[in-house]
């Protein structure tokens, strides 16, 4: 069964899911502008016995495939750790940006970084490799630089989270974007839906609400519907119900 939710900021998840019609949510576990680890929630048993599917987005600093030690370290360190509290969750993954290398440096080193990642841990909840919208030294902004990453780590437990507004921010035929994503990786674990402010290849990431998005309604139902998976849309609060009811009129739910 596809679920169909909204990232929630609210300290209650469950109570904002049913606010909005979710049946699923995604949720930060520690400032997602922050280094700090997860606190152990005390709603967790609640979220748990909710039966909504649980997603958990690491914070946006985690960068695994730079060549900065300082950074590349520390948020190997928050995968660990973010992955090991989304398990007390019951979640189904842990979704993580593709990251980026620095200017100058070869983005084959981020993407060996990224195998290593994998390489030397494993993690309770599989971590969702998330497209990004935008960077000339981004690992997965292009279906090409998405090949490269999944030749170096599709052996591991890994998955992918297609964004929609990343997508058509990076220029990409929404029409067919699933098709080629699963050529190259084989699966599309989860569906970020959301519009954008922008127009189509603008490298932004805006997200916007359905009703006033760039994006053609239909046609992030159509991604929704072709990848078959459980969807979480992204987009400012005040529109997720609206925007969860339309996805799920959209495929008949």
């Amino acid at each position: 069964m596809v679920l169909i939710g909204a990232h929630v900021r609210g300290d209650d998840p469950v109570a904002g899911a049913a606010e909005l019609g979710a049946q699923a949510v995604q949720v930060f576990l520690a400032d997602p502008q922050g280094w700090k680890k997860p606190v152990p929630r005390g709603d967790a048993a609640a979220i748990v016995a909710s039966g909504l599917g649980v997603y958990a987005h690491a914070p946006y600093l985690v960068n695994v495939a730079s060549t900065n030690n300082r950074i590349r370290i520390p948020s190997r360190n928050m995968i660990a750790q973010h992955s090991a509290a989304a398990a007390e969750l019951g979640a189904r993954g842990l979704i993580v940006h593709g990251g980026h290398v620095g200017d100058g440096d070869d983005i084959a080193v981020g993407i060996e970084n990224w195998r290593k990642t994998f390489e030397r841990a494993t993690f309770p909840v599989r971590v969702l490799v998330e497209n990004t919208a935008g960077g000339e030294n981004a690992c997965a902004r292009t279906l090409d630089r998405l090949a490269m990453l999944w030749d170096a780590i599709g052996e591991y437990e890994v998955g992918l989270c297609l964004d929609t507004c990343h997508a058509w921010a990076a220029g990409e035929d929404l029409e067919t974007i699933v098709e080629r994503v699963r050529a190259i990786t084989g699966r599309v674990d989860l569906v970020h839906a959301n519009s954008s402010r922008d127009e189509q290849g603008s490298g932004r990431d805006r997200h916007a609400s359905f009703a006033t998005g760039t994006i053609p309604p239909e046609l992030i139902a159509h991604v929704v519907r072709e990848a078959g998976c459980d969807a979480v849309v992204e987009t400012p609060a005040e529109g997720q119900a609206d925007d969860i009811a339309f996805l799920r009129a959209a495929l008949g739910d």
